[in-house]
């Protein structure tokens, strides 16, 4: 503790006027948001390819094309800024390849050596979050054959082996069942507990199981869960509420 200065945590993530070209495209044209505290969970209501670009950005893979963006403290318009942001965070996607036939304890095994975890701790992380998530009889059924709750959970389990300050979801919560959801609504409110959670999908309803707060992209914008409704129906001339 430092003697007369106060300490505050830093955002995981401060989005300012922020412009993404995706492609051909600006799938988002102008986003302002912050994710406020490190255990705080914030869902964004996208579209393809708005998810992939906004993805893309908060992973470290790709630089705004203008606009501020800073994610767990570090630049992401700069190389050396992006390296950092991979290094900490996890990104479980429901999208993403998987090695064929490979098993659920191998899948977070793998993704404990991408994260450059050091061996001697590999064992004991990968089976600490497989106990954790209550995947522990899971653990040498193939991805691809077990159910979709597990399989979505153990794309979790990897994405925070390596114990990141910051999980990107990406399409998780989309179309479960509502038991389903709830159960995954509950384990990523778990999580929260020691990293920040940023969610993104198709489904307001279904992001805010999991999360404080929902924004959605309305031609390329980033409006308040509430003011989308009243958004889409503005003129075409018309600007919806910039999210602060």
């Amino acid at each position: 503790m430092r003697s007369g200065h106060a300490v505050s945590a830093i955002a995981p993530v401060v989005c300012a006027g922020v412009g993404i070209r995706y492609g051909n495209n600006w799938p988002i044209r102008l986003a302002s948001f912050r994710l406020g505290s490190p255990d705080a969970a914030l869902g964004v209501v996208t579209s393809s390819p708005a998810d992939a670009a906004l993805l893309e950005l908060l992973s470290g893979r790709s630089a705004p094309a203008y606009g501020a963006m800073r994610v767990l403290g570090h630049d992401v318009s700069t190389a050396r800024g992006r390296v950092a942001v991979r290094r900490e965070i996890g990104v479980a996607s429901r999208h993403a390849r998987i090695v064929p036939a490979i098993r659920i304890r191998g899948h977070v095994e793998r993704a404990a050596r991408l994260a450059g975890q050091p061996v001697s701790d590999r064992h004991l992380l990968v089976a600490a979050i497989l106990d954790r998530l209550a995947l522990t009889g899971w653990a040498t059924v193939p991805l691809r054959a077990a159910p979709e709750l597990i399989a979505r959970k153990a794309r979790l389990a990897a994405a925070c082996v390596h114990q990141p300050r910051l999980l990107l979801i990406d399409g998780l919560l989309d179309q479960l069942s509502e038991r389903d959801l709830a159960v995954l609504a509950d384990v990523i409110a778990d999580l929260r507990r020691d990293t920040a959670v940023l969610a993104l999908g198709r489904h307001a309803d279904a992001l805010g199981r999991a999360c404080g707060r929902v924004l959605t992209l309305v031609a390329g914008i980033l409006v308040d869960r509430e003011a989308a409704e009243a958004a889409v129906r503005l003129d075409a001339g018309s600007r919806p509420v910039l999210v602060q």
